[in-house]
């Protein structure tokens, strides 16, 4: 199974890919992830990502397609991948389906989290952490009554909203997902890879959802537990 999770910031990509790992033992690939453990392993594309990022600059297509390349070449991605956060624009998507295509393995799906951009707003501008342990709070799902403060460190520190959960921030990062990102859903609906799931629910909800999305696709061998 090699599919890629599509979805809008706080539309719960990040958690249902980590349901997917743990049901079907297959890795998640992130490209924050590859770019931190390139650069510290010291790989060829690691070392050219870690120049770009200390002088300021963002780093290129190609190195970030180097270290994809390099991860995909691994054994545990043999049964399948998941990839989440790339491919971000039109040039991404192109090069991705070219380099899977050369290493003879090409995606399964790309399956898109339909999550209305009101309650996307809500879910993100809600949160709230702990500096000292790192707990996350939701104001807005948080039982009636508890204090905005850490219920884990014994200090009961307040909890904070980081400058990317602010209301401002996540309507401008919508606003780039919705220019850069979110057309692509036409590029793989065009090749029959799309496949749209309403996350407008439950965590639990969505992940039966997935489930029974990923089960039905054609083609598809029948989904193991990795348990």
């Amino acid at each position: 199974m090699r599919i890629v999770l599509m979805g809008a910031p706080g539309s719960g990509k990040g958690t249902q890919s980590q349901r997917l790992v743990e049901r079907f033992g297959i890795p998640q690939i992130s490209t924050g992830d590859l770019l931190r453990s390139a650069v510290a392993r010291g790989t060829e594309f690691g070392v050219r990502a870690k120049a770009a990022m200390d002088a300021g600059h963002l780093v290129v297509d190609e190195i970030v397609l180097g270290i994809f390349r390099e991860r995909l070449a691994e054994r545990d991605t043999e049964r399948g991948f998941i990839l989440d956060g790339f491919p971000r624009n039109f040039a991404q998507a192109g090069a991705l389906t070219t380099l899977l295509t050369g290493i003879g393995k090409p995606l399964d799906a790309v399956v898109l989290f339909e999550v209305d951009y009101a309650e996307i707003v809500k879910r993100i501008s809600g949160r709230r952490s702990c500096q000292k342990c790192g707990r996350v709070f939701n104001i807005h799902t948080a039982p009636a009554g508890t204090a905005p403060h850490c219920d884990v460190c014994d200090d009961k520190p307040l909890l904070v909203q980081r400058a990317d959960d602010e209301e401002a921030t996540v309507r401008r990062r919508l606003e780039v997902y919705e220019q850069q990102t979110r057309p692509l859903a036409d590029y793989y609906a065009a090749q029959g890879l799309l496949r749209t799931i309403d996350a407008n629910a439950s965590v639990d909800e969505v992940t039966r959802r997935l489930i029974t999305l990923l089960e039905s696709l054609p083609a598809q061998r029948p989904l193991r537990n990795a348990s």
